[in-house]
């Protein structure tokens, strides 16, 4: 099953990943990718579309410079913005992202007002406030990935520690995309087993902080980058559920109209996807401990919101 077509904003690590993943599995007839940088996005998906034939694939990747092939997107995934640079303060790098994220979500609303946007850039949860309160579309149609990807960290991290197989793992990280994030070790499990029977309260700390430090522990590798195999994995693991209707459960940043007694924020939280987008948020008995943690990530994006306003 596929659409017609998925378009990427930002073909940079991330953006370039996710086009190449969403025309391997062939999840669209075309997918495009959109970059201010002249020749980058054609350049990239020239060379990406020179791989077809020998991955075996039929799904065309273009590139442009404007919005105008946007038209008729089904799904849009939004992974433009700027990394952090030396001078720049957090609040800067918000204030620049922000701006970046409301410009981008003007011209989707203009060119393809019916589509599914799909947020990647950061600081993940703002940027899904900006890009939903730009646009206007209703919750269904603006989602966050982050605790796909913080999921997917926490789960193969439970994989190495163990000696194990990751597709036996099931496991939930919610809450804001960022230190405050809250892996639920009471819903982690490896083969249905307990992971509080395989490992000793110690070692569940550690993966749950390391899973938290994921992110800067990539970026203390890499120096000058951030992670994009895993981000982009993330983002088409979300389209594929929505683009076959598959109704999975995957956490992701969504927009709070009560549930877990939380209104007016995105906020990482187990959402059943399928077509058109967001199909239903899955509340969760929670232990006091992490509904404290989760109130408490919450807070923090609370406190980020502010800072926009």
């Amino acid at each position: 099953m596929t659409v017609s077509k998925i378009t990427v904003v930002g073909a940079g690590h991330v953006g370039a990943s996710c086009a190449q993943r969403l025309a391997e599995k062939e999840l669209a007839r075309e997918v495009v990718m959109i970059d201010v940088v002249e020749g980058v996005p054609q350049g990239k998906g020239l060379d990406q579309w020179e791989s077809a034939p020998i991955e075996g694939f039929d799904t065309l990747v273009t590139g442009a410079n404007d919005y105008e092939p946007v038209a008729g997107s089904e799904i849009v995934i939004v992974t433009a913005g700027i990394a952090r640079k030396p001078g720049m303060s957090r609040d800067d790098l918000l204030r620049t992202n922000a701006d970046i994220m409301a410009k981008v979500s003007a011209e989707i609303k203009r060119v393809a007002p019916d589509t599914i946007l799909i947020v990647v850039s950061n600081p993940l949860d703002v940027m899904s406030y900006v890009a939903m309160k730009t646009t206007g579309f209703p919750r269904e149609r603006v989602i966050g990935m982050a605790g796909v990807l913080d999921t997917g960290r926490y789960r193969s991290f439970i994989a190495l520690e163990l000696d194990v197989s990751v597709a036996d793992i099931q496991a939930l990280v919610l809450g804001g995309h960022g230190d405050t994030m809250v892996p639920l070790a009471s819903y982690t499990s490896v083969s249905g087993i307990p992971l509080s029977q395989l490992l000793p309260q110690d070692r569940i700390d550690a993966l749950v902080e390391r899973t938290r430090k994921g992110g800067a522990e990539i970026v203390g590798f890499l120096k000058t980058g951030s992670a994009y195999y895993a981000p982009s994995s993330a983002v088409v693991q979300m389209v594929d559920a929505i683009v076959k209707d598959k109704r999975r459960i995957l956490p992701c940043a969504a927009w709070l109209e009560g549930e877990y007694g939380m209104n007016d924020l995105f906020l990482g939280v187990p959402c059943k996807l399928g077509a058109g987008g967001l199909v239903e948020i899955v509340e969760v008995d929670l232990t006091a401990a992490e509904r404290a943690e989760l109130a408490k990530s919450a807070a923090s994006v609370h406190e980020t919101m502010r800072t926009l306003a």
